[in-house]
């Protein structure tokens, strides 16, 4: 799907405070824990015109290695360019926090996500086995920002 001509424009841009009802809607974390990653930096949002359409969390593996920890575009929103927006936000902001690689999952039992990552220029890097309910794995994927570069 694409916007049409007379669509607003997308706007991808550090989440704020103003924005916590949005980028929390999930439930998966508390407001304080999404309020703490707002204060750090690590939530952006996409919007067209007024509208907020999209969010993706980051977190960091050992307080350290930027990861997807979510990335979230509203049904009728998919297929149009703003998650691989959400995405491209997401890796610029790490390069310039000095970071070559970006790191991401999905469950095993997912096959669109783990399709998008690899479409992404994500390459699968491992996998834990039985972390989610039903004992389902997690399949990790990583991404090389800058050239050189094979960790954060």
């Amino acid at each position: 799907m694409t916007r049409p001509p007379s669509a607003p424009p997308l706007v991808v841009r550090r989440a704020s405070s103003d924005d916590l009802g949005f980028v929390s809607q999930d439930g998966y974390l508390s407001e304080r824990v999404v309020l703490r990653k707002l204060e750090d930096g690590d939530v952006f949002i996409a919007r067209l015109g007024d509208e907020p359409v999209g969010y993706l969390r980051l977190d960091r593996l050992w307080s350290k290695l930027p990861y997807i920890e979510l990335i979230r575009v509203l049904e009728p929103y998919r297929r149009s360019g703003i998650g691989r927006a959400l995405l491209a936000h997401a890796e610029a902001e790490a390069i310039a926090r000095g970071q070559g690689v970006l790191y991401s999952s999905s469950q095993a039992d997912e096959p669109e996500p783990q399709v998008w990552h690899r479409h992404m220029g994500f390459e699968a890097s491992g996998q834990l086995d039985g972390v989610n309910e039903g004992g389902v794995a997690e399949v990790f994927f990583r991404k090389v920002l800058a050239p050189g570069e094979d960790i954060g």
